[in-house]
């Protein structure tokens, strides 16, 4: 390819055509125009010549460098050097090398990096001519492979953390279709039971009513009737599991629902000898609302803080105390129920919400574990959430977040 030139000046030396020979001294205008940083280093390592682009480079000119004993050790940051008088070693004895990065430590005080190639010079007889080095500012291209390899970090980051999402919600998923599945089954088997045991209560009754008061083991159809309310009560949770609900959300006072709470609680508090204990705090009104309102389904937030709380009570030994503590803002209700008793072991902290899961084991009557199912089922019907902490032998923590005003999902 060919460009049109202006004329050349008269004064000016002629310019060799192409195929001829190139007088010595074009050469050496060729090296000093050269955009890189060129040198030659004899065969002992010594700097023999710089061309002036070691300037734009360093801040030094070609001439400083050229008084310079220890070339180019004070053109580097310092924590270079030991790696780069191992490569000058290496170039002294006939070594080649290409793109090796260092920093340039500049006049001015800034820091630049290049990359350092290097090879043999040998003449037309085979002698050894030294070692040519070029230099090449990589600092551009360095700050966009810092960027591309930071967005990489950023991309794989995001990468794990959806996979992780996808994988959490896909055995959150798994998890409900079996819930759902199991609370489908329990309810049809509550279904099936109580049919039977109303035709058992209702024999029972007409047997009572037939038999003197005053024949022998006549005290026990008291005990029957107390089995047949408690495998009624069973069945009843089993269906809760399976049942939508019914209840329409109301406006009421989130203060005096727990208060009440509490005090259907308390003959168990006094039987165990725990004190139950009430606090209400950063309580906030909002628009239509009290700072200790809420509109929810009442019955059934009651169902949920009795069930808490019971547990709590049963898990405090005699002296402890068990807190509820209740925070509203302008979205949300918070209810914490905490005990100091005996802890949920670590292993079963996945299980406990799990229907028929119990921990309960000392008296009779408790253990079928369907409480905290339920309760959960309850508080995710009302779009809200349930999470428990615990550690054993310090107590465990039992939260429950509400909408502070429901919105029923259609």
């Amino acid at each position: 390819m060919t460009v049109e030139n202006p004329q050349p000046h008269p004064l000016d030396p002629p310019l060799p055509r192409r195929g001829e020979p190139i007088p010595a001294e074009y050469f050496r205008a060729i090296a000093d125009c050269t955009y890189d940083w060129e040198a030659w280093h004899g065969t002992q390592g010594e700097l023999l010549w710089v061309n002036p682009a070691v300037e734009r480079f360093t801040g030094y000119s070609a001439a400083e460098c050229l008084q310079m004993d220890d070339y180019p050790l004070p053109l580097f940051d310092a924590q270079d050097h030991e790696r780069l008088t191992g490569y000058l070693r290496e170039m002294a004895e006939g070594s080649t090398g290409n793109h090796i990065e260092f920093k340039v430590s500049r006049r001015d005080g800034t820091g630049r990096w290049v990359a350092v190639s290097w090879q043999p010079m040998i003449d037309a007889a085979g002698r050894s001519l030294g070692c040519r080095v070029s230099i090449r500012d990589i600092e551009d291209r360095r700050a966009m492979r810092e960027q591309l390899r930071l967005h990489n970090e950023h991309l794989e980051q995001l990468v794990q953390e959806r996979t992780a999402r996808v994988a959490e919600l896909e055995k959150h998923r798994a998890k409900m279709q079996q819930l759902a599945a199991l609370g489908e089954l329990a309810a049809g088997v509550a279904h099936e039971i109580n049919n039977p045991l109303a035709g058992i209560r209702n024999a029972l009754l007409l047997i009572k009513r037939r038999l003197p008061t005053d024949i022998q083991h006549f005290d026990k159809f008291e005990m029957i009737d107390r089995e047949i309310d408690r495998i009624s009560g069973i069945t009843h949770q089993m269906y809760q599991l399976y049942r939508p609900s019914r209840q329409a959300a109301t406006q009421f006072s989130i203060q005096r629902t727990i208060e009440v709470v509490v005090s259907l609680a308390r003959p168990l508090a006094r039987k165990t000898k725990v004190d139950p204990q009430i606090e209400f705090s950063a309580m906030e009104p909002v628009a239509n609302l009290d700072a200790d309102e809420v509109v929810l389904r009442e019955g059934e937030l009651k169902q949920v803080l009795l069930n808490l709380v019971h547990n709590a009570i049963q898990a405090s030994q005699p002296g402890q105390s068990v807190r509820v503590i209740t925070q509203t803002d302008a979205d949300t209700l918070k209810i914490t129920v905490s005990d100091q008793g005996c802890g949920i072991p670590v292993e079963h902290l996945d299980q406990i919400f799990d229907p028929f899961f119990s921990t309960k084991t000392e008296t009779v009557g408790q253990g079928m574990g369907l409480g905290l199912s339920v309760t959960r089922s309850i508080v995710e019907a009302m779009n809200g959430t349930i999470d428990v902490a615990s550690r054993p032998g310090h107590g465990s923590r039992f939260t429950v977040h509400l909408p502070r005003r429901l919105e029923i999902k259609t």
